[in-house]
């Protein structure tokens, strides 16, 4: 008995320590969520090269619900357009989920912006984005689909 407590204790302190409602990431998970700042804090800075740079060749991403677009010189220029608001994203929390070289990535988001006329703009939303990982060892986005929780609304 005596050995078993020396083991629990040798056990429970060989284990990080996790406050109640959060966990440790893996080295994955850390690494798609680098991902998804990266291509963020581009977006916010317009830089739409670095943007383009998070996606595979052949990527898809839903601009507005249930319309994907897939062509890349259209993904471009998709992002630019939007870049000339000014965005700025909250998120609410981030899901990432890691099998292999496959991972996907939930995070509610909000965002504030203003038009080149001055207009005020908002949106927010569920993004689901499916990543994977790259012969070089990257991630990059497959799939993007800022409007994932959409059809919770209808």
């Amino acid at each position: 008995m005596k050995h078993a407590a020396a083991w629990l204790v040798a056990l429970a302190l060989s284990v990080p320590f996790v406050s109640a409602g959060e966990t440790q990431m893996t080295k994955s998970e850390t690494e798609v969520m680098n991902l998804i700042e990266t291509m963020t804090h581009a977006f916010q800075a317009g830089k739409i090269d670095q943007v383009m740079s998070t996606y595979e060749a052949n990527a898809t991403v839903m601009f507005e619900p249930g319309v994907a677009t897939r062509d890349r010189s259209a993904l471009e220029a998709a992002f630019t357009q939007f870049a000339t608001v000014s965005p700025v994203f909250s998120y609410s929390g981030h899901e990432v989920i890691v099998e292999g070289d496959i991972a996907v990535h939930f995070a509610p988001w909000n965002m504030t912006g203003t038009a080149p006329d001055g207009t005020n703009v908002e949106a927010n939303g569920l993004s689901v984005a499916v990543a994977r990982k790259q012969k070089d060892g990257s991630w990059k986005m497959v799939i993007d689909n800022p409007y994932g929780g959409n059809l919770l609304n209808q």
